[in-house]
């Protein structure tokens, strides 16, 4: 057969694939909306569950307008961004029909479609760390900017083809371009917006605040889990091959055996630690295992992806304990999950890619964290001046959910406390 003849077959499977992995990883919206939901008191539980679905909205316009643009028409090698409106118009069909090299591809609305719901998963990360105090409309205020422009700038400098894609470094579905520039922005909100009342007693006595409900919160745990092979398996862009069908198979492993190695090795710090198989360490641990092999699913065996997100699982129990210690008060865990573990996610790429070295991971690293926290440490205090973060005391007392939606999602069992 004809070789031009499979391009159209090709562009047809690779842009299938494609969009079911983007519709997966919007699906995420879904499990962190649960998870979240579940790991905050019911009085606060109406506002999360609005949050989480307006930023998916927001990020969904924002990127359009300006921030897939910024993304993916800047100057290869640049730290600069250019600017400039919507996506383009689609001409794949033309590349098809004329049997370019590039044919056997997908559609660009695909792309933009994966592309986007990344930009979303993004900002779900900084909605369960602000929880429980901060303001609805600040919170929309500060999504405008981050889909729009804090995170596409930094997605540019790898995936945009800018200058930390020249200087070699990896990050293939982004531990560290959205998990950690999520909790980057997380961490500068949590910085001025304060802990929750009564966290934190005067004494330096940590106080816990249990979820209100833990079913909803692993229900959260696994619809991530689900998601997180649309997240990986998509960004290999493309299967149509063998070779991108075998990698495919391999990333998708690697993920599943990562946030297994994840959960068990949360599980058995938590056992040693307290004595006591804690539920919420387990569902972090299992969400650390993920984030850390992010960086790099394809080239780790499934041993060794284990292991990677064993170390993830590990890391994720002291890292909520280190900030409990700092006072910085974040309800899921979040910053711990995205940031420190997205941390060791970019930094392990070296260890079993031999493309990658350290200097490079280290930059990335480095360059994406300055970034994100510094210009959402700008946002969130121009927002602060101009509307405020927090809600007053007495309305966090008798949760947000009144205060910011003027309903409850648990009218009959809702106890202020």
């Amino acid at each position: 057969m004809d070789s031009t003849a499979l391009i159209p077959v090709q562009y047809g499977l690779d842009t299938f694939y494609f969009l079911i992995c983007g519709a997966l990883v919007m699906w995420m919206a879904a499990g962190f909306s649960m998870l979240e939901a579940g790991l905050v008191r019911a009085k606060n539980t109406a506002e999360i569950l609005t949050k989480n679905i307006v930023l998916y909205a927001v990020a969904s316009i924002m990127y359009l307008l300006i921030g897939y643009y910024i993304m993916y028409s800047s100057p290869d090698g640049g730290i600069l961004p250019s600017l400039g409106f919507l996506i383009g118009d689609e001409n794949a069909v033309d590349v098809v029909a004329a049997g370019g090299e590039d044919a056997p591809y997908y559609s660009t609305r695909a792309d933009f479609f994966f592309q986007v719901v990344f930009a979303a998963t993004c900002m779900s990360v900084v909605s369960g760390a602000v929880a429980e105090r901060m303001k609805l409309w600040a919170f929309i205020a500060f999504a405008v900017v981050m889909t729009g422009v804090i995170y596409p700038v930094q997605g540019f400098w790898k995936w945009g083809g800018g200058f930390l894609d020249a200087a070699g470094f990896l990050d293939f579905a982004g531990s560290g371009l959205v998990h950690m520039a999520g909790a980057s922005a997380a961490l500068a909100g949590v910085l001025l917006l304060g802990p929750r009342k009564g966290k934190y007693g005067p004494n330096g006595q940590i106080n816990a605040i249990p979820g209100a409900n833990l079913p909803l919160a692993t229900l959260g745990a696994f619809i991530l889990w689900m998601g997180w092979f649309g997240f990986n398996g998509g960004s290999q862009l493309k299967m149509s091959t063998i070779e991108d069908a075998n990698a495919v198979a391999q990333v998708f492993t690697n993920t599943n055996m990562a946030a297994a190695g994840g959960l068990v090795a949360a599980l058995i710090t938590a056992r040693l630690l307290f004595g006591k198989s804690d539920l919420t360490m387990v569902l972090n641990g299992a969400l650390a295992g993920l984030v850390a092999i992010t960086a790099e699913p394809l080239t780790p065996s499934a041993l060794q992806s284990v292991l990677i997100g064993g170390v993830g699982g590990v890391l994720v129990v002291f890292s909520i304990l280190a900030l409990d210690k700092l006072k910085l008060d974040d309800p899921v865990g979040a910053i711990s999950v995205h940031g420190v573990v997205g941390m060791w996610g970019l930094l392990a790429v070296p260890l079993t890619n031999a493309e990658a070295t350290f200097g490079a991971q280290l930059l990335g690293l480095v360059s994406i964290f300055a970034w994100v926290f510094i210009a959402s440490l700008v946002v969130w205090g121009v927002l602060k001046a101009v509307m405020g973060l927090r809600v007053s005391e007495e309305e966090e007392y008798e949760g947000v959910d009144v205060v910011e939606c003027g309903l409850e999602a648990y009218p009959e069992f809702t106890s202020k406390r």
